[in-house]
C-alpha cells in the first residue's frame, strides 16, 4: 500500500473540551494521543481544512496545533504525504509503546503439522478471483451471507467432489462454513439436539477437534487406531455412540489410510445402529505413492458426513470450508445457533479460483513441490540418523520419525529440539489413552523451506543424541 494512503487517522476521537484558547486544547489532545499510542507512528493526520470541518472551528486552529506539534517533534510534514507522526517512545516501560527488540539468534525452523508452504500462497490468481467477484455481481449480491452459503460456491463444490473426491455431491447438501471444526461443531450441535449424547474419535488425533466436541456437551470417547485405521470393531462397546469422526484418506498423525475392510465395518456399525460417520478429508489432496483416496462418503452418502476446508491447500487464514451432509441432516446442521459462514465475497472468490481451473493446478504445482521436500527431508534423516525408521510419509505434509527404543520419551525430545531451534510434535501430545512407550516425532515438512531441511535434521539428530 503507498504511504500516502496507509495509516489513516482521520477519526481519531479528541478530547478538547475544557478551559483555555481551542487551538491550545487541540495541541494537547493530539499530543497525548500520539504518547499513548492512540495515534502511532506513521499515522497520517487529517487535513486541517477536514480537521476544522470534524470540530467547528476555523482551519487556523487546526494549522496552529499542527505547527506546535512540528516544532515538539511529534509530526512531520512532507508535500505529498501530509502530516505524519513521527514520535515513538523508545524506552522500555515508558508512556508510549516501546520498540520491540529483535530476537537474539536465528529464527526458529517450525516443523508443526498443517500447515501448506504458505510461501507459494497464489495471491496473483486469488485477488484476480476476488476481484473478477466483487466487479461481476449484481450489487444486491453485497448482502449478508446466505445461509447454508453462497449457491455459485455451492454448485462448484458440489462439482468438485464428485470429479475429485469421487462423493455423491448435490449442491443443496453442502453447507459453506469456516472449516473442519466448524462443520465438525455444527453437525455435534444437530446431533445434541437429535438426542446423541456421544461422539467417537481417533486416538490418537487432532486435540483441538476434540475439544471442540467437548464444547458442545457431548462426550468424547476416543477409539483406538492401528495400522489399519481406527478399530471399528470397539465401537459395539459404547452403546451409548451413534457418531464418530475418522480422517480415512489420511489419519492424523500417523498417516494411515483406512483399509476397505474397516471401511466396510464402520459402515456397517452406522446402519446397525441408525449413526453417522463424519469423514474429515485431512489432506486427502496429496497422496505420493498412487491416485488419493476417494471418500466413504461416495459409497454410502446416506451414513456419512464428508467434512473438508481449503486450510491444507491454500491458506488457514482463508477460513472456508465445507460440510456435504445426507438430506435428514442438512435442515438441523443450518439450524443449529453458530457464527457467520466465510463472507460473501470470499466464497464468491472461491468458486472463480474454482471454476478457473486455477485451484486444480495450485495442487498440481503443490503435489509436485510437496514431494519433493519430502524426498529431501526423508534423504537427510536416513543419512544423518540411521538408527532411526520414518513412518506416515506416503501422502499428506508430515511423517513419523521413530526414534531408537532407548531414547528419551517424546515431550523431553519436543523440548530439546525446541532449545536447538527446531520446532516440533510429538505423538503423546495427540494421544488420549495411554499406551506403550513410543517416542514418534512428527515432522511437518509443508511449510518447511527447502533450504532449512538439513539445519532442521541436524538440531533434531542433536536433540535425540546422533
Amino acid at each position: 500500500m503507498p504511504e500516502n494512503q496507509s495509516k489513516l487517522a482521520w477519526d481519531t476521537l479528541l478530547e478538547i473540551s475544557g478551559p483555555g484558547a481551542l487551538h491550545v486544547r487541540l495541541t494537547g489532545a493530539l499530543r497525548a494521543a500520539i504518547r499513548s499510542g492512540v495515534l502511532p507512528a506513521a499515522s497520517a493526520l487529517p487535513p486541517s481544512r477536514v480537521l476544522a470541518a470534524d470540530l467547528g472551528c476555523s482551519r487556523w486552529v487546526v494549522t496552529e496545533a499542527y505547527q506546535q506539534l512540528l516544532a515538539e517533534g511529534y509530526v512531520q510534514a512532507r508535500v505529498g504525504s501530509g502530516t505524519r507522526v513521527v514520535w515513538r517512545e523508545e524506552r522500555v516501560g515508558g508512556s508510549g509503546h516501546a520498540v520491540p527488540a529483535e530476537p537474539a539468534g536465528p529464527p526458529g525452523i517450525d516443523l508443526a503439522p498443517g500447515l501448506p508452504d504458505l510461501r507459494r500462497f497464489p495471491v496473483d490468481r486469488w485477488l484476480a478471483a476476488l476481484r473478477a467477484a466483487a466487479t461481476t455481481q449484481p450489487r444486491q449480491q453485497l448482502r449478508y451471507p446466505t445461509p447454508g452459503g453462497e449457491p455459485a460456491l455451492q454448485r462448484v463444490l458440489a462439482a468438485y467432489l464428485r470429479r475429485v473426491r469421487g462423493a455423491a455431491a448435490e449442491p443443496g447438501q453442502v453447507t459453506v462454513c469456516s472449516g473442519v471444526t466448524d462443520a465438525v461443531t455444527r453437525l455435534c450441535a444437530a446431533a445434541r439436539a437429535a438426542g446423541i449424547g456421544a461422539v467417537a474419535v481417533e486416538d490418537p488425533g487432532w486435540t483441538r477437534l476434540r475439544a471442540a466436541i467437548a464444547s458442545t456437551g457431548l462426550a468424547v470417547v476416543p477409539i483406538r487406531t492401528d495400522e489399519h485405521g481406527i478399530r471399528a470393531d470397539l465401537l459395539d462397546d459404547h452403546s451409548q455412540v451413534r457418531m464418530v469422526v475418522v480422517a480415512p484418506a489420511h489419519h492424523f498423525p500417523t498417516g494411515v489410510v483406512l483399509t476397505p475392510s474397516r471401511r466396510g465395518q464402520l459402515l456397517d456399525w452406522a446402519r446397525r445402529v441408525d449413526g453417522l460417520v463424519v469423514e474429515d478429508d485431512y489432506d486427502a489432496e496429496f497422496r505420493y505413492d498412487r491416485r488419493p483416496v476417494g471418500t466413504m462418503q461416495g459409497t454410502d452418502p446416506a451414513r456419512v458426513a464428508l467434512a473438508g476446508s481449503v486450510s491444507k491447500t491454500l491458506a488457514p487464514a482463508l477460513g472456508i470450508g465445507w460440510l456435504l451432509t445426507p438430506p435428514r441432516w442438512t435442515a438441523a446442521v443450518r439450524m443449529t445457533p453458530q457464527p457467520a459462514g466465510p463472507p460473501m465475497l470470499d466464497q464468491l472468490g472461491l468458486a472463480a479460483f474454482i471454476d478457473s481451473g486455477d485451484y486444480d493446478r495450485h495442487l498440481r504445482a503443490s503435489r509436485r513441490r510437496y514431494r519433493t521436500r519430502r524426498d529431501a527431508l526423508v534423504s537427510v534423516l536416513a543419512a544423518r540418523l540411521p538408527g532411526c525408521t520414518v513412518s506416515g510419509a506416503a501422502a499428506g505434509l508430515h511423517l513419523l520419525l521413530h526414534p531408537p527404543a532407548a531414547t528419551a520419551d517424546g515431550p523431553t525430545l519436543v523440548g530439546r529440539a525446541a532449545d536447538r531451534g527446531v520446532h516440533v510434535g510429538c505423538i503423546e501430545q495427540y494421544r488420549v489413552q495411554d499406551r506403550p512407550a513410543d517416542p514418534a516425532l512428527v515432522l511437518g515438512y509443508g511449510n518447511l523451506a527447502d533450504a532449512d531441511v538439513t539445519r532442521a535434521v541436524s538440531g533434531i539428530a542433536e536433540a535425540i543424541g546422533r
